[in-house]
């Protein structure tokens, strides 16, 4: 009875393991000085991908991940990086999916083509209702 107690508790306890106990980088939820560059970084953010959401910019989201990229983006910012570089250096790291932009390649083509063929498609079926409707 008692192990079974101590398992129940240690699988009820688990979620509390998964939180850091670091704090949160230093440009995590820090504006630059800068506000230059500060509109850059913030840009850039808006475009990234959270690694845990994926749901969210890395702007939008509270996980510690995002914050920890917050911080990445801040600092190279400030070091004088475009963000076309930091884009490319974590496209290079996490893959294209990381971006809200993704790079315009054979491998992408379809994403890029098929709003335009479900659209021409629609377009064709009200054109198709309309001729039929005229008719009667």
């Amino acid at each position: 009875m008692r192990a079974v107690a101590v398992a129940l508790l240690l699988v009820l306890a688990s979620p509390a393991w998964a939180d850091s106990d670091m704090p949160p980088a230093y440009w995590a939820d820090r504006q630059l000085p800068d506000a230059g560059q500060e509109a850059r970084a913030l840009a850039l953010m808006e475009e990234l991908r959270c690694l845990v959401c994926q749901g969210q910019s890395i702007a939008d989201s509270d996980a510690e991940m995002a914050g920890d990229m917050r911080d990445l983006v801040r600092r190279r910012i400030a070091a004088g990086e475009r963000p076309a570089q930091i884009r490319g250096w974590l496209v290079e790291r996490y893959g294209a999916w990381i971006t809200y932009r993704p790079p315009a390649e054979p491998v992408t083509w379809p994403l890029w083509i098929a709003p335009l063929v479900l659209l021409g498609g629609g377009l064709a079926l009200v054109a198709a209702r309309l001729k039929r409707r005229s008719r009667t």
